[in-house]
């Protein structure tokens, strides 16, 4: 019996189970064979339910040009009035958004005042900027309300939004702008982090040097740093809203028309452009906030994501509004100014449902371990782990010391192409195994499949593959549709028909339970956030004295995978001082994406291990970053010897 398949149960809550919305596993698997009996007839009924229509839909699903699919055609509706619009009648007064800042400032924003200030913005971009339906906005902004209200408010006029996470560089930064032909950039002067303004303006300052798309640049003034002003390009926000209705008429769009433009990280040196659309989408945020969390009317439910991520997305701002819920967004770092932060947040707002990623909850409990008992958490009921697989420890430790046993952990498997979870425990439902994504949620056809496109057996691990389009799937890659192909349905085939692979491997247990390995590609999963190798190659690569490099993941006991990067330079000279070498590329790396990138481990090496048509061996790599004996067949290499050489040298560096 493999580990998997050793690993305790953990029961439901009793009392929670009784008013969850899917409340035994009876009820999963009705809901899992209603969708495998009558698919289309499934997808209607939730979306006829769930949407607002201003006009109905005539046709489910056309999947006659497969993977270019198109759901729910003839319908029209508007995802900033599903957001809002609709539930002024019944919650206007009830806060829609609780913004907590980074120095501790509260602000608290009603659905009624959220729809106001939603418009004015909206107005702002098509009276000020000229922005229409379809035109791109890019959104580089920190964590503050009106990054909602920006995405919201080109949902509404129908243009279509991209957010930049405003960690990345302003080459980054200008790469995203280029791809999608962006007319306009919404930014702030910058923001607070551990109580000290950083600042974002000069940034997009950098990015539109040169010839650039953007024509005008909104500046919402928060922390009122001194920034440089161009006349006629950059605007105001505070000074310009001033002025605005606080009436804007919601844009009606097609069903597949586009909501967002997410940019992602690829095994390719180029970045790809996402495309989510607008009904599939919303749908399946809101459906996924009522199973996966179980948000009920008054509940607080938190997300520690960033707006810049497919999890602040779906999980801060489009699903938790459609639902009509009550969204926390937080400025500042959850360590700061102490490990207690969150669970002071969770006490003081009485929070509900507590959504993080595995890297937070590693350093919380290595920071501060025995801080959750110093605080009221009694309001909590669900927690929830996003981005990548969490260690037993960490779930250990996040179940009894901070759920005190008795909150469902769910553990969503679910990516930026995915638009919200696929893989997924459900709160009152499934009965949980640590670090264990569990089962596909009902209307999701996922299957771990073989190389020959058969269901794998228990313990044996294959591709991570859905079987059938979703609502919220991609669309495609934004002016891309051949790489949109070959990145997603190119590898795997289920009886001869190309299915959708996430890139993941996983494997079943004996039970059925689904548990992620991690990346097949050479994409590198750090702090839950993809970085592709040859993105990283590609900016290492910048530095004068790098003639070669090949990156790998490395298991990171908090971010969960760390960027190992082997470097071959042109010459020894600039190698008598390896800390300035490091510090040199570190440097590179910083100014071509950003500190996210920045490599943990970096070894200077004669030579790498390549075939003889010059294909690099990563798994050989990879399995030196780990100090794994190497099992791999090196007869076929250029230079068999290579491989002891640079085992040698990082086993030296004694990392």
């Amino acid at each position: 019996m493999s580990e998997i398949e050793k690993k305790p149960v953990f029961k439901p809550n009793k009392e929670f189970a009784k008013t969850a919305r899917i409340k035994n596993m009876c009820e999963f698997h009705e809901l899992q064979e209603a969708a495998a009996e009558d698919y289309e007839g499934f997808w209607g009924k939730y979306a006829a339910e769930k949407l607002d229509w201003i006009e109905p839909f005539t046709n489910v699903l056309d999947e006659s040009n497969f993977p270019f699919i198109k759901w729910f055609e003839g319908g029209k509706l508007n995802v900033a009035a599903q957001c809002i619009d609709r539930h002024l009648s019944v919650r206007k007064n009830k806060a829609a958004i609780i913004f907590e800042g980074d120095r501790g400032d509260v602000q608290i924003i009603t659905y009624l005042e959220l729809y106001h200030n939603v418009n004015k913005f909206a107005n702002l971009l098509k009276e000020d900027f000229g922005v229409q339906k379809g035109d791109r906005v890019v959104i580089y902004m920190p964590m503050i309300p009106e990054a909602a209200y920006a995405m919201l408010a080109c949902a509404r006029i129908g243009a279509i939004h991209s957010i930049v996470f405003g960690g990345f560089s302003a080459e980054a930064l200008k790469d995203r702008i280029e791809d999608a032909q962006a007319k306009v950039v919404i930014t702030a002067d910058g923001a607070y982090r551990k109580t000290k303004p950083y600042m974002l303006k000069p940034v997009v300052d950098d990015a539109l040097s040169g010839e650039t798309p953007v024509k005008k640049v909104l500046v919402v003034e928060r922390n009122n740093e001194d920034v440089t002003w161009k006349a006629g390009r950059d605007y105001s926000y505070n000074e310009l809203i001033k002025s605005k209705s606080g009436k804007c008429e919601a844009e009606v769009m097609d069903a597949e028309d586009p909501l967002f433009l997410l940019y992602t990280s690829g095994s390719t040196g180029k970045p790809k452009g996402v495309q989510h659309n607008c009904a599939g989408y919303i749908l399946w945020a809101q459906m996924t906030m009522e199973w996966v969390f179980d948000v009920k009317e008054n509940d607080t439910y938190w997300c520690t994501a960033d707006v810049g991520w497919i999890t602040g997305h779906t999980y801060i701002v489009y699903g938790p509004l459609a639902q009509g819920a009550t969204t926390v967004m937080f400025e500042g770092v959850i360590t700061h100014p102490d490990a207690g932060r969150p669970w002071k947040m969770v006490e003081e707002h009485r929070i509900n449902q507590f959504y993080t990623a595995p890297t937070a909850i590693r350093v919380l409990h290595k920071m501060g371990e025995d801080e959750p008992k110093k605080y009221d958490l009694s309001s909590l009921k669900v927690l929830g782990t996003v981005g990548e697989p969490i260690d037993p420890p960490a779930w250990k430790w996040y179940y009894e010391e901070v759920g005190k046993s008795k909150c469902a952990i769910v553990d969503t498997y679910w990516q930026t192409e995915t638009g919200g979870h696929v893989v997924s425990p459900l709160p009152g439902a499934t009965p949980i195994k640590p670090a264990c994504a569990t089962f596909p949620l009902p209307g999701i056809m996922a299957e771990i499949l073989d190389a020959d496109g058969l269901k794998t057996e228990a313990g044996e691990t294959g591709f991570m593959c859905i079987t059938r389009p979703w609502p919220a799937m991609i669309r495609g890659i934004w002016g891309d549709p051949e790489r949109y192909i070959k990145s997603y349905f190119g590898d795997v085939k289920k009886e001869g028909k190309p299915v959708y692979f996430t890139g993941d491997g996983a494997r079943y247990d004996e039970d059925g339970y689904i548990t992620i390995t991690g990346r097949t590609d050479d994409v590198i999963n750090v702090s839950g956030h993809r970085m592709g190798t040859a993105e990283v190659e590609a900016a290492i690569k910048k530095h004068p004295n790098v003639a070669e490099v090949a990156v790998v993941g490395k298991p990171h006991e908090i971010k969960g995978e760390g960027i190992f990067a082997y470097i071959l330079l042109k010459s020894d000279s600039g190698i008598a001082d390896e800390v300035e070498e490091v510090k040199a590329i570190n440097k590179v790396i910083q100014r071509e994406i950003g500190n996210i990138a920045l490599c943990d481990d970096m070894v200077f090496v004669p030579g790498l291990p390549k075939t003889r048509s010059g294909k690099i061996m990563r798994r050989i790599l990879r399995s030196i970053a780990k100090g794994e004996t190497i099992t791999q067949d090196i007869s076929t290499l250029e230079d068999p010897s290579i491989v002891a050489t640079i085992a040698s040298i990082v086993q030296s560096c004694k990392i």
